[in-house]
C-alpha cells in the first residue's frame, strides 16, 4: 500500500476537504481524480515508467490544472458558507 503524500497546495485545507468528502458525493469525486491524476503524474515523472510522450504528459498536467481549480472553487464556497 503507497502511503499518501500531502497535497501541499491544500494541506491547510484538510479539514474543509474532509467535510466535503463526507457531504458531497461530487466534489469527492473529483479530489479523487485529482489525487489519483497526481499520483500517476509523480510516478510518471520519478519513477521507472517506460518513456511517456510529451503530450500525454501535457494532457495529464492540464487536466490536473483543471481538477484544481474546481477543487479551489469549491473550497472558496465553503470559505463563504462559514462567513454567512
Amino acid at each position: 500500500m503507497k502511503t499518501p503524500r500531502p497535497y501541499r497546495k491544500f494541506q491547510f485545507k484538510q479539514e474543509k476537504i474532509k467535510d466535503l468528502e463526507e457531504h458531497n458525493p461530487r466534489f469527492k469525486r473529483i479530489f479523487s481524480e485529482f489525487e489519483n491524476l497526481t499520483d500517476e503524474i509523480w510516478d510518471i515523472e520519478t519513477g521507472d515508467r517506460a518513456s511517456v510522450p510529451d503530450d500525454f504528459m501535457f494532457a495529464l498536467k492540464l487536466q490536473t490544472h483543471y481538477l484544481e481549480d474546481e477543487i479551489d472553487h469549491w473550497l472558496d464556497l465553503k470559505d463563504e458558507e462559514s462567513i454567512e
